[in-house]
């Protein structure tokens, strides 16, 4: 496989999957609406900063043990069920309470402060504590890496494609979450808000805790 075809079919494959709805979109879509754009960066280049590493990993065959023991992988998974599921609590209660407003434990255990380097923490746990991240990449990067070339310098030239499709998609998505900020911030649709996202990552927690 040339290089170029590489390159191309990576970018569709990778383009897909970040186009497609999950658990990255709503968080990067409520943190924009609630939390405003610089948290909402930090929480985009905390995924990306996840990619960037296991791409990294997978390139240098690190990842394989992830899909060789179960341990490893059993231990990455339910770490991240449970980091998941305790998001998803706390968005779902606190919806419930008052006018829809955060209260002042769940704005500190939740989100911390409306700053870059919270909002970077938040998605790179998010990131890193999703196995299937690890697991997609040791089954599809390898299939994309041409025989002639060297496998560390080819898996992060795949890997910044990744990364650069996710962040225009991001920009989008900060940019609409962003201009309609000031209607998701009253508290029906914050309500509202809050009770899909914590939906949409309990139900991806819960399909990671019943996966193999």
């Amino acid at each position: 496989m040339a290089m170029s075809t590489a390159l191309w079919s990576f970018a569709l494959v990778v383009g897909l999957l970040t186009l497609t709805p999950g658990l990255d979109t709503a968080l990067i879509i409520r943190t924009a609406a609630l939390r405003g754009r610089t948290r909402a960066w930090g929480v985009v280049l905390g995924i990306q900063t996840g990619t960037l590493l296991w791409g990294t990993l997978t390139s240098l065959g690190v990842t394989a043990l992830l899909t060789a023991s179960h341990l490893a992988y059993e231990t990455v998974r339910w770490a991240g069920v449970g980091y998941l599921l305790w998001m998803a609590t706390r968005m779902i209660r606190d919806s419930f309470r008052g006018n829809g407003h955060v209260t002042q434990e769940t704005a500190e255990a939740l989100a911390g402060a409306d700053t870059l380097a919270a909002g970077w923490r938040q998605g790179t746990l998010t990131n890193l504590l999703n196995p299937k991240m690890g697991v997609f990449y040791v089954a599809v990067l390898p299939q994309f890496m041409p025989a002639d070339v060297p496998h560390l310098p080819m898996g992060l030239l795949l890997t910044s494609v990744h990364i650069t499709l996710g962040m225009i998609w991001s920009t989008v998505l900060i940019a609409s979450a962003t201009a309609l900020g000031s209607w998701l911030r009253k508290p029906h649709a914050r309500k509202i808000l809050d009770r899909v996202t914590g939906i949409v990552i309990a139900g991806f927690a819960l399909r990671l805790s019943v996966s193999d």
